[in-house]
């Protein structure tokens, strides 16, 4: 099959989303699949993949997304040519999708990877939220409509876009991780951060922005740290609240217990996760939480806040703990699990042996499943002759 992803950002830009669209991309086209990326900007990035397709776009500001509203003349005539289509973003990249490639038949699918309703409270907090979730509620419902499958990467995810007043039909497939990194990894030497192996270390991996609630983890980790003198926090990534992070830890009193490691190679992360005893987050923004993941993958107990994603995925109790948004609730979790050794072990057995339902093989599949059904529905229908011809028109231009 040919098959088109469209996602308003790509590479350089990093986040889990696109991490999860080059995962899929290379392990979709390991299946025998030719795998197109549509995107925007970055026309003078060079991309090490092949098969990334860019349009022109304005950037917006220093987020590492693009605006525009076509793909150039070229992107939309090899659009067209797909068997299926898979948008990421329902925005610029789902109304593209909906103008290019409805009338002709091409099937489309629309994965929802983000809370849309919560990034809007982080990122425009003088927007009211009745307004952001009317915007959503008016545009959502119709969107998803016109789409020919709905993906949510998690039940609760699912149940959100319920609320919005989605009525499609929904099917869940979680977003696959490539454990076998984490299953394999080599832990960092200890030693060469200055701790030892009676030092707890608790560890955050992701984007250091507004909507991660690192504020909140970094207060719950500093109480616990000066209460119990060898529990350290390891926060790697980086973002734009990244001065304002260190500035919080410093306030703290414990800062030589906090330690920023910036940005780190994705490949190197599966060796930071293995040095370290428990995963903390306290994000509630999460659709489908691949850190988590690949923590528990690791072999890592988890903590975080009770909502939508991690709560889909941490098992309170038995993978790790989940607790209510108050800052003593979350902390008074941690410091069990900072002092009893013995259920630190047993939940990391457990995370590991529950991450295995998330491996990038089985969610491949899952997905592969769902395009083939769609392109063979596509071309049994009348409407399916015309993508046929514009294929086919489209190879004699060549």
């Amino acid at each position: 099959m040919r098959i088109g992803m469209m996602t308003d950002t790509y590479k350089p830009h990093v986040s889990g989303i696109t991490n999860h669209i080059a995962l899929n991309k290379r392990y979709m086209e390991q299946a025998g699949h030719d795998v197109y990326i549509f995107t925007f900007g970055d026309l003078d990035y060079e991309d090490e993949e092949t098969n990334v397709i860019r349009s022109p776009g304005m950037p917006l500001m220093d987020t590492g997304y693009y605006l525009s509203l076509r793909y150039s003349l070229e992107a939309k005539q090899l659009l067209q040519t797909m068997d299926i289509v898979h948008v990421h973003h329902p925005f610029l990249s789902g109304m593209l999708a909906l103008r290019y490639c409805h009338t002709l038949g091409v099937p489309i699918i629309f994965t929802n990877h983000t809370r849309y309703d919560l990034y809007a409270q982080a990122y425009l907090p003088l927007l009211p939220e009745i307004v952001s979730d009317t915007m959503l509620e008016t545009y959502m419902p119709p969107f998803c409509k016109a789409v020919d499958l709905v993906i949510s990467p998690s039940t609760g995810m699912a149940k959100v876009l319920r609320q919005l007043g989605v009525k499609s039909h929904i099917e869940v497939v979680p977003n696959g991780v490539e454990l076998r990194r984490s299953f394999e990894a080599t832990p960092l030497s200890r030693a060469e951060f200055g701790y030892t192996d009676e030092d707890i270390l608790l560890i955050y991996t992701g984007r250091l922005g507004p909507e991660k609630n690192l504020p909140f983890l970094i207060r719950a980790a500093a109480g616990v740290a000066e209460a119990t003198e060898n529990v350290h926090l390891l926060i790697v990534g980086d973002g734009p609240e990244k001065e304002s992070l260190q500035k919080l830890a410093h306030q703290s009193g414990q800062s030589s217990r906090i330690r920023f490691t910036g940005m780190v190679p994705y490949e190197q992360m599966p060796s930071y996760l293995a040095m370290c005893d428990i995963f903390v987050t306290a994000s509630v923004t999460e659709v489908h939480p691949l850190s988590v993941i690949e923590a528990m993958g690791a072999g890592l107990p988890v903590i975080g806040v009770e909502s939508v994603g991690v709560g889909d995925t941490v098992e309170d109790g038995e993978t790790g703990f989940l607790s209510s948004p108050e800052p003593a609730a979350f902390a008074a979790k941690l410091m069990r699990l900072c002092l009893d050794r013995d259920l630190r072990q047993r939940m990391a057995t457990a995370s590991r042996q529950k991450s295995a339902q998330y491996s990038i093989e089985r969610a491949t599949q899952l997905m592969l499943t769902h395009y083939e059904r769609l392109a063979a529905e596509s071309l049994a229908h009348p409407s399916g002759v015309h993508a046929r011809l514009l294929k086919l028109l489209e190879q004699f231009r060549k």
